[in-house]
């Protein structure tokens, strides 16, 4: 996987990120005062369409390091940071799926189902993904000889 791939990545992932997380909490965990509201803050709407947007470029790139990265390591078998790897592949596949089955149901039980696979998913995906980052980055700088472990 080139530098470019990772980084356009884990930036795309961090905005799906943050916007997702910024829009969760104006949606669930805000009350506005007007009781005719239909938003609970001025900028649900715009967080929400960002996280939409941004979402495509995420799914784009994952795309691009599927067969760069992700096959490619499991083909190789046994690395050490594969089970990190694995749990946020996996967590990305429910995240994604679901997110689109969100926008095209309207059934209410469907429609609720599907927000908790969205909102576990994504942030399994967010925790597991940056996890994964942080291992890498520690394997590297181990392999690199840069850091000498205490016993």
């Amino acid at each position: 996987m080139s530098s470019w791939e990772r980084w356009a990545f884990t930036l795309s992932a961090l905005g799906v990120t943050v916007t997702g997380l910024v829009y969760l909490w104006m949606k669930y965990l805000l009350e506005s005062d007007d009781p005719f509201a239909v938003v609970n803050h001025p900028w649900q709407g715009m967080t929400l369409h960002l996280h939409v947007l941004t979402a495509p470029a995420c799914l784009l790139l994952f795309g691009s390091i599927l067969n760069s990265h992700i096959l490619a390591k499991c083909r190789a078998g046994t690395t050490p940071n594969r089970r990190s790897g694995l749990i946020s592949l996996g967590a990305f596949a429910a995240m994604a799926v679901s997110g689109y089955l969100l926008q095209t149901t309207s059934h209410a039980s469907l429609m609720w189902a599907f927000v908790a696979v969205h909102i576990g998913g994504g942030v399994m995906f967010s925790t597991t993904y940056l996890m994964h980052l942080l291992i890498s980055v520690r394997l590297l700088r181990t392999s690199r000889g840069g850091v000498r472990e205490v016993a």
